[in-house]
């Protein structure tokens, strides 16, 4: 089947039903004409009464996550998800122009679709889509990336402060909280999930 730029060019739903015991962690299901993907499950078997499953599913649209118990017997639908690598190249008014590193096809993403991503997203960077019928359903930047410190107030040597936090800006123009030693100029690796200080690193090459 030929494919687009984000995902198959034509695709036709097809209905995958899976029962409890075929759950995993990850895959995707339809609920109530809304995509969730499972972040956890846990399969109960009472003393009494029939054995269920509780679940934690993430709203790809959303991000909200809820519960639901499904009974042992249930059976739910699986949605079948295409998920690719785009590298983003830089920002065109309200859209965002990504490139396929196979092959250096570029097409624009509304800024909708990203706007989560914004605080760290920079040109170069290699995002995951996940699609289902050609629709770009959600877009995640690398769990933890590497950033300049590009303004922040200076460390004095011999200084008595042996600990904390300061807020430091980056080169995407985003604030974090940095060890007080850090200065400007100095790379460090944040986790793009919370938004927080790894560590300190080398320069990048």
């Amino acid at each position: 089947m030929a494919r687009s730029f984000f995902g198959p060019k034509e695709q036709f739903h097809v209905m995958v039903i899976i029962s409890t015991n075929q759950f995993s962690n990850g895959i995707t299901l339809r609920v109530d004409g809304k995509l969730f993907d499972i972040v956890s499950y846990q399969f109960v078997k009472p003393g009494k009464g029939g054995a269920f499953v509780r679940t934690r599913l993430k709203n790809l649209q959303t991000g909200a996550v809820k519960e639901i118990t499904y009974d042992s017997k249930d059976k739910v639908e699986q949605v079948m998800v295409d998920k690719v690598d785009r590298e983003f190249l830089y920002r065109e008014g309200n859209g965002f122009v990504f490139m396929d590193p196979e092959t250096y096809d570029q097409a624009p993403v509304d800024e909708d679709k990203v706007r989560e991503l914004l605080p760290f997203l920079k040109e170069n960077t290699t995002c995951k889509f996940k699609m289902v019928d050609s629709e770009i359903i959600s877009v995640a930047l690398p769990d933890h990336m590497v950033f300049e410190v590009t303004e922040t107030t200076p460390w004095v040597k011999g200084s008595t402060a042996q600990g904390g936090n300061k807020p430091a800006i980056i080169d995407t123009g985003t604030t974090i909280q940095v060890p007080v030693y850090l200065n400007q100029g100095e790379y460090v690796k944040v986790d793009t999930r919370t938004g927080t200080y790894v560590e300190r690193v080398s320069a990048p090459e």
